[in-house]
């Protein structure tokens, strides 16, 4: 079993996804400060005891539902996403971009100038 305050961590990390938005298994861990537990997110989000956590903004890496494709929960994901007005095209989400470390201390890398 996964220790409480990992568990905590992690459920507060998806708790934090906003509205309208997505990440994936992998990003939630990261951002409850357990890198490369992508597994235990989607263990904790497997167990569905908790009605008002928003397990449905969690998705794959690349964007794609976890569940299998025209079951319950597959539909019901899609569903709740198309509610919160998130584009859902053959059960995929575009995700969205991680902005790196570098690019959010110094912004995006100059333009090159025409002749030099």
């Amino acid at each position: 079993m996964a220790d409480l305050s990992a568990e905590t961590r992690i459920l507060a990390a998806i708790r934090d996804i906003p509205h309208g938005q997505v990440a994936g298994y992998g990003q939630v861990a990261q951002r409850a400060g357990l890198p490369g537990r992508a597994r235990l997110v989607a263990r904790i989000l497997s167990r569905g005891d908790d009605d008002g956590l928003p397990w449905h903004r969690v998705l794959r890496s690349d964007g794609r539902i976890a569940f299998v494709e025209g079951s319950r929960g597959y539909r019901e994901q899609q569903r709740r996403l198309r509610a919160e007005g998130v584009v859902v095209v053959n059960g995929r989400v575009r995700m969205p971009a991680e902005a790196s470390l570098d690019a959010a201390l110094w912004g995006p890398p100059p333009k090159a100038r025409a002749g030099r």
